[in-house]
């Protein structure tokens, strides 16, 4: 007897007249996000600063405590972080303090696992010369009005000595005091004007936080570090 092609479809899905189950979907992959606006403390490798970096520059740090998601490991310390010195601004000669603005653009895990992003300075510790704006993620080098007084009345000293003693020679050692302290105080000032106020630097070694711009999203299989061991601080 001759078997209808319809009835061997029948018979391979069961007899039933009904098309076999669909296979059930793949699971998922497990993700862990490290959510925007997470802050990452940092070791930095190499010093910055207004007077010897400009802009271009590469910074270089070291991720200095792991981030954790869902009691997970994703940021382990030790992981490679690069930045780039965007802007540097020196300070003027009769004002404005030096600056330097300085951004996150990327991270390297352990196991050579990157990501990409442009974050800001978020924090710093006191090794560094001078105060951050944790808007702008910019490092202000110090104001100087105390050096500057300093400098005017050193000269306005150094002029009354040679005073007195011109004013002694001519007879009048008062008139020789105010003359010299006037002269001296004058020279003081030019010299502050002529100068330019404290560099802006952060130190190697510096502790930083970089403030996350975006979500970071690692699967599970971005996080297998085999035995990764954290380096020693340097």
């Amino acid at each position: 007897m001759r078997i209808q092609p319809w009835a061997a479809v029948l018979a391979l899905a069961g007899g039933t007249g009904c098309w076999a189950q669909d296979a059930p979907e793949a699971p998922k992959p497990v993700e862990f996000t490290v959510s925007a606006g997470t802050k990452v403390p940092l070791s930095l490798i190499n010093t910055i600063s207004t007077k010897h970096s400009t802009a271009g520059d590469r910074v270089y740090l070291e991720t200095a405590f792991p981030i954790l998601v869902e009691n997970r490991i994703v940021i382990p310390v030790g992981s490679y972080v690069a930045g780039t010195v965007t802007e540097v601004k020196k300070a003027g000669r009769v004002k404005g303090r030096s600056e330097l603005y300085i951004r996150f653009d990327s991270l390297v895990l352990p196991n050579g696992v990157t990501r990409d992003f442009r974050s800001r300075m978020g924090g710093m510790d006191g090794a560094a010369s001078g105060s951050l704006d944790r808007s702008e993620g910019t490092v202000k080098g110090e104001g100087n009005k105390t050096g500057d007084l300093k400098t005017v009345a050193e000269g306005a000293g150094v002029g009354a000595s040679i005073g007195g003693i011109a004013g002694s020679a001519a007879g009048n050692v008062g008139m020789g005091l105010g003359v010299g302290a006037a002269a001296g105080a004058a020279a003081g000032l030019v010299g502050t004007l002529l100068a330019r106020g404290p560099d802006a630097v952060v130190p190697k070694g510096s502790t930083l936080e970089m403030v996350l711009d975006r979500p970071l999203v690692f699967q599970q299989g971005d996080l297998n570090f085999g035995n990764y061991q954290p380096p020693r601080s340097r």
